[in-house]
């Protein structure tokens, strides 16, 4: 019985050492090898591209929020200013732009 055990095993691992050795199997597993590193190299060059646009994008988000932020500084000082000057003017127009407002709010209901 021993003898056809140990038979057996060897017989199961030539098969299957030729299986693994055969040249069709070789061919198949270097194509799929080549794939997946072709895969491989087009992913990094895509993810590169997308932090390099990425980083782009940020700077320019960055510097027109700067830009935002200083005119809407510009705007608030010479809108203080001008009520500064004329506070007439400017309660006459806070009362126009509340009653425009409230006038089109009516409206939506």
């Amino acid at each position: 019985m021993a003898t056809t055990q140990g038979g057996t095993a060897t017989a199961g691992n030539s098969t299957s050492n030729a299986a693994v050795n055969s040249p069709v199997t070789e061919r198949a597993s270097e194509a799929a090898h080549h794939a997946v590193d072709a895969m491989a190299e087009k992913a990094a060059s895509a993810e590169d591209t997308l932090r390099k646009t990425a980083a782009s994008s940020k700077a320019t988000i960055d510097q027109k929020q700067e830009e935002l932020k200083m005119q809407m500084q510009s705007s608030y000082e010479r809108s203080k200013q001008f009520a500064h000057e004329n506070p007439l003017a400017a309660a006459g127009i806070a009362f126009a732009a509340g009653m425009l407002v409230s006038a089109l709010l009516r409206r939506g209901n």
